[in-house]
Parts: structure tokens; sequence; C-alpha cells
């Protein structure tokens, strides 16, 4: 009424409407009207109306159902699958040295209709542990495809299939570590109960089995729930401490065993075959002490998946180190760790500063005697701070800083490492809680979880999850080494090609004889080592090193770790030598 062009105040009035209807959601009631109206608008106010509708319903939504539009609008792929796999196919394990896709982890891959992927990682044991990386990593790359929703990643573990000739008791048992030593009183027991709980901690299913018929520890170690004996058809039921199955002599016999090596054997293969574990990820074995019959009755019968070696630092230790890693490469049962109990004694630092106060008070007296504008109960006061400062800096001096007392000695890791390729060396200290749960009953990680004591312990189940599955799910083999007479050459095969020279490799020789434990320092000459020297034998020792006997009579052990880094060294070289001889002749032909 009060606009004196009425055909655009009614357009402008029903601009209003429309904006007002999309904003309440109703647009469809008011099309009609809209579409009557703009019969007699130019193209570009055409244009301009179309543009609005958009704009004003994107803004009136919020930011949840504007992403849920877009996605819901964002069409699945028919190759779906594959660029999923392809996408996981990155994600490398470590220990295996292949991806996720090619090792078969990924099961069950499926998308529903709001575009959320789920699939199920199945790992080489629940106690994977890095299994929480390998989740975190398939949801980013999942997340980050433009038709995905969301992921979900269930994680299960592979059923290992026991060998066929394995015990009826331990037909669903996926590995059998043994925890073994070649003297008593070194702490075996205690590492393998600790072991045992800490990889039930991971996630695992496992069980001790204590082979000690003549010294049993395990019922002293740990007070099990129901200390019942309890029958699953003709079979012994294990008994119970949490979720960890227990099975010693022990339990069922109170008395001691007086019994010949032959009956012993019998024995522990009843037991055995009588036990029935159940589906178990790991079987912890404690072994008896020494490298006799029993154990190697023990180690054919049982098929071993691997040992962990427990030590103490003294020489005569390292001895029997050297013995149980040879016994077990008899009957091929690779030595994944060695645990080095004992090994120093935890002390808190003292300053160990004598301090005369009265001489030192009547001396800061002295001095301030000495001067005429200090009185001399000011002086008193003054000497007093002073004195209590000094009391309370040396009582500070040192305090809360734990200093490692070997009283054993150094002990070998180092050694360990170098001469037989043991990489995974553990260090337990004399800690006096660690034997009071011992005989208490209550294993030490379950009492004292965040101890660095306990963590030792982890570490070593983590490692222990992770040798095993290279183990049984590897396909990477190990290194073959071969004397090529006529090249004079030793020829490497398998994972790592190439070939060595004899003396070269002689004077890298690490063993006692030829370097000093302590310094490092290389005690042979190596210009003793004539060109002509020649391996006369050849044989794999364990899983992680190679003897070598040579011509001179000296036998050396090889770890494959050094045999890999004398080949990478010597390729180096002779790309090295390429390229510098590449470049000399570029220069020659620019000269010319």
């Amino acid at each position: 009424r009060y606009c004196s062009r009425p055909i655009e105040a009614t357009l402008t009035m029903m601009k209003t409407i429309l904006i007002a209807a999309v904003l309440c959601g109703t647009v469809s009631a008011f099309a009609p009207a809209v579409q009557q109206q703009s019969r007699g608008l130019s193209a570009a106010n055409q244009l301009q109306h179309h543009q609005v509708q958009p704009i004003v319903s994107r803004k009136a939504a919020s930011d949840d159902d504007n992403n849920n539009d877009v996605v819901a609008s964002a069409k699945v792929p028919s190759d779906w699958q594959a660029q999923i796999l392809s996408g996981l196919s990155v994600i490398i394990d470590p220990d295996l040295n292949a991806d996720i896709v090619s090792l078969g982890f990924v099961q069950n891959l499926q998308i529903d209709d709001s575009g959320v992927v789920s699939l199920d990682l199945c790992l080489t044991t629940p106690a994977c542990p890095i299994k929480d990386l390998f989740v975190q990593q398939c949801q980013d790359i999942i997340n980050g495809l433009a038709f995905t929703r969301g992921a979900q990643v269930t994680l299960t573990a592979q059923q290992n299939e026991a060998p066929t000739a394995a015990p009826l008791g331990m037909s669903q048992i996926g590995a059998v570590i043994a925890v073994s030593s070649c003297k008593g009183g070194v702490g075996k027991s205690t590492t393998a109960v600790n072991l045992a709980f800490a990889l039930e901690g991971m996630g695992a299913k496992v069980g001790i089995f204590d082979a000690d018929v003549y010294g049993p520890s395990l019922p002293t170690m740990v007070d099990v729930d129901d200390d019942n004996v309890k029958f699953v058809g003709r079979q012994i039921a294990p008994l119970k401490r949490g979720g960890v199955s227990l099975m010693s002599f022990g339990y069922v016999n109170e008395g001691s065993a007086v019994m010949r090596g032959p009956m012993v054997t019998q024995l522990l293969d009843q037991f055995l075959s009588l036990t029935n574990w159940g589906p178990l990820d790991y079987l912890i074995l404690d072994m008896p002490p020494g490298t006799g019959d029993i154990q190697l009755t023990l180690s054919q019968r049982l098929n071993i998946t691997a040992a962990v070696i427990v030590t103490t630092p003294q020489e005569l230790s390292f001895v029997d180190v050297e013995r149980g890693v040879e016994m077990f490469d008899t009957v091929n049962v690779p030595c994944i760790a060695v645990v080095e109990n004992m090994a120093y004694f935890e002390k808190e630092k003292s300053a160990n500063v004598e301090v005369d106060y009265v001489t030192l008070t009547d001396q800061f007296l002295q001095v301030l005697k000495e001067r005429d504008d200090i009185a001399d109960e000011v002086a008193a006061d003054v000497v007093s701070s002073l004195v209590a400062t000094v009391k309370e800096n040396v009582q500070n001096t040192g305090k809360g800083e734990i200093e490692k007392i070997r009283i054993f000695g150094q002990g070998h890791k180092r050694r360990l490492s170098e001469q037989w390729g043991i990489e995974h060396t553990f260090s337990v200290p004399l800690v006096s809680t660690i034997a009071k749960n011992g005989d208490s009953g209550t294993p030490f990680i379950l009492e004292n979880p965040s101890s660095p004591q306990a963590d030792t312990y982890k570490e070593l189940a983590k490692v222990v999850a992770r040798e095993t599955s290279k183990v049984l799910f590897s396909k990477a083999s190990r290194p073959n080494l071969s004397y090529q007479s006529e090249d004079h050459a030793i020829r490497v095969d398998g994972m790592d090609h190439g070939t060595l020279s004899p003396a070269e490799l002689r004077r890298e020789c690490r063993c006692a004889a030829c370097v000093e434990e302590l310094t490092g320092k290389q005690i042979l000459n190596p210009e003793s080592i004539p060109e002509s020297i020649q391996p006369m034998s050849l044989s794999p020792t364990g899983n992680y090193a190679v003897s070598i006997d040579w011509s001179d009579g000296h036998r050396s052990l090889y770890p494959y770790r050094q045999i890999r880094s004398m080949l990478a060294s010597k390729n180096n070289n002779n790309n090295d030598e390429l390229v510098d001889g590449n470049t000399e002749k570029e220069k020659e032909t620019i000269q010319m």
C-alpha cells in the first residue's frame, strides 16, 4: 500500500516468505506459489533465486547433520574392498617383515549402508605388544578414504595347531616356552612364574608346568584359588590362580620323589598326557636344572617352541649358559632370551661426609669476632644459621640417587650378544621383595605391578611373544653359509646374498680369546691370519649364529647379525668404488 511499485513489493514479500519457509523446513509447501510468482522474473533474478536456497539450508543445518549428509551422499565405489586392502597393505609387521594384508591378518572386511567399515584383525598372538598400534593405523587409513564414515577393528588371534606327536592333553597348546638353567639356585622358577603372569596380563591364555619332580617350586611360589584336584573325564584339570593354569608334582604328592631317572621321565610323560590343559596360547615349562636325559627327553617329546635361559653374573654361570644353548641347539630349539638374575644390588647413594660441627662453629665465630661492627649475639645467630645450612646440604647430598653395586661381577650380556647372537638379555637386580613374594605364594608382578622389576618381566614377556611369533609364522630363513673351494670364498645364501673372504671373516672373530671382554679391545693380531686360511666345517648354532671350525684349530661363533653387517659393508664399499670409477670416466670425457 505504501510502495509506488506494487510488483516489486510483492516479489520482495515472496522472497521473505521463501526464506522463512526454508528456515522452517517447509519449502515444498510454498513451491507452487513461488513458481507462479517467479514467472515474470528475469533470467538473472531466477538464477539469483535458485542460488539462495542451498546456502540458507546449509546455514540452518547443524555441523553434524551437514557432515552426515556429505558422507551419505558419497557413493561407495564398486572396488571399495580393493581400495581398503590397498591402503592397509602399507602397515608392516616389524617381526614378520611383511604387510598385514599379505599375512592374512585382515579378515571379515565389510561396509554398511552408512559407510562404517568393520574388519577382524587376526594377529599371531593375543599378547602382541603392538596390537594397539595396528588398530590405530587401520582406523587412520580407513577414515582417510572419501567414502567411509568410520572403522571398527576387532582383534582376534590365530589358533595354533599343536604337532601331531604332542601328548593328548597338549593338543590345544599354541607354543611351549622352556625356562631353563643348567644349575639350581639362579632364580629359574621365579622367572618362569613372573613371565607367565606377565603374558597373562597382556591378554594371553597361559599355563605353567613344573617339570622339577625332585624339588617342585610351584606349590610354594603360587597359592592356587582351589587346591582340590579335579578330573575331567579321565584327565586331571589343572589348578588355577586367576587366569593362569598350574600343574606340579607337588600339588598331587606332598612326599618326596624317590625314584630313578627313567621313572621320572615316565612320570612327567604321564603328567603331560593326563593333564587337560585346554586351549592355551603359551605353556611355560619350568625345566629341572641340568642338561641330562630328563631335559633332552622333554625337549624332544614336547616339541618346545623356544627357550629362555636364566643365569647369574658369575663366570661359572656363563659356562652353564653355553651348555644350555648347545643342548637346545641339539634338539633344534632356539634360545630367544637370557635373564641375568641377581645382576646387581641397588643402594641409595650417601654423601659419607664427616663434619666436626663444634670446630666449624668455633671457626665461624672467630672470623666474625675479628670484625668490630658485629655484636656477639648477632654473630652467634649468624653462625647457628650457617651451621644448620651446612648440615642440611650434607644430608641432601646424593639423596635420591641409586647406585648399582654389582656383587657378583659385571655379567656377560655383551659376550652373549657378540658371540651367540642373543640380542635380548635382561638384568634383574637383587631385591628382597622378589624373594619374599616367592615364599609368600603371591607372584611379585601381581603385588608390585608398577615397580621397575615388574617392568623388566613385562619387557621379557613382550620379547617372548614377538620371538615366538617369528619362530612359528616367519617365512624368512636364516642365512646358509658354504665354502666354495674353487673361489676360496664363503658364500652366503638365503635372504642375504654375497661372498666373504675366509681370512676377513676369521679376523672378525669376537670370542674371548680374540677380544678383551671388558674393554672390547682386539687381542687377535690381524696380520697373524694368513690369506690361505679356510673353514673346515660350518654349522648353525641355535637360531641366531653359525659356528665355524678353522684350519688353524680355532673355533669361532658368528651371529647372523654380524654376517649381515659385513655383507652390507662390503656392498657399500663396492658401490662407492663403482661411483668413483664412473666419476673418473666422466672427468676424462669432459677433458677430451
